[in-house]
C-alpha cells in the first residue's frame, strides 16, 4: 500500500486547493509491514542515498534478553499473547513494538521495531512459557 505525504487538498476554511504539480517519488511512504511468525523472511526498500533497509516481514526467534543474568539468548517464537497497538494484532500473529510474545524462554515483550528494523529484540517478563501453557 503506498501513502502520499502531501500538502492538505483544502484551506483551513473548507475551500479546495488546486494541485500545483504532480507526485513526486520521494513523497511516497515506505508502508507498514506487518511481520508475522513464521518461518523468517526479510524484504529489501531502498532508500534516500541509494542505502538499503531490511524489514522483516515473517520472524521465526527473537533476540531475548534476560535480566538476571544479563546475556541475550536466541529463542524460537511460539505466539503473540498481547498487541497494544491493535487488538486484531494478537490474534493475527503480528509483531510490533511493546507487543507480549511467547517464546521458547518464556514470555517476553518486543522493545524492537520488526517492519522498521529487521530484527526481534525482547525481553523476558519473568513468566514461564510452561507455567503460561499449565494455566490454559
Amino acid at each position: 500500500m503506498v501513502e502520499w505525504h502531501l500538502r492538505s487538498t483544502r484551506q483551513p476554511t473548507g475551500g479546495s486547493i488546486e494541485q500545483q504539480r504532480k507526485k513526486k517519488k520521494r513523497e511516497r511512504s515506505m508502508g507498514f509491514i506487518r511481520t508475522t511468525v513464521g518461518e523468517r523472511k526479510l524484504v529489501q526498500h531502498r532508500t534516500r542515498g541509494g542505502a538499503n533497509k531490511q524489514k522483516l516481514a515473517i520472524a521465526a526467534s527473537a533476540n531475548v534478553l534476560d535480566r538476571k543474568t544479563g546475556k541475550y539468548a536466541k529463542a524460537k517464537i511460539i505466539t503473540v499473547d498481547k498487541n497494544p497497538a491493535n487488538v486484531h494484532y494478537a490474534r493475527q500473529n503480528i509483531i510490533t513494538r511493546g507487543t507480549l510474545i511467547r517464546t521458547e524462554a518464556g514470555q517476553a515483550i518486543v522493545t524492537s521495531r520488526p517492519g522498521q528494523d529487521g530484527v526481534v529484540n525482547a525481553i523476558l517478563t519473568g513468566e514461564k512459557a510452561e507455567a503460561k501453557k499449565a494455566k490454559g
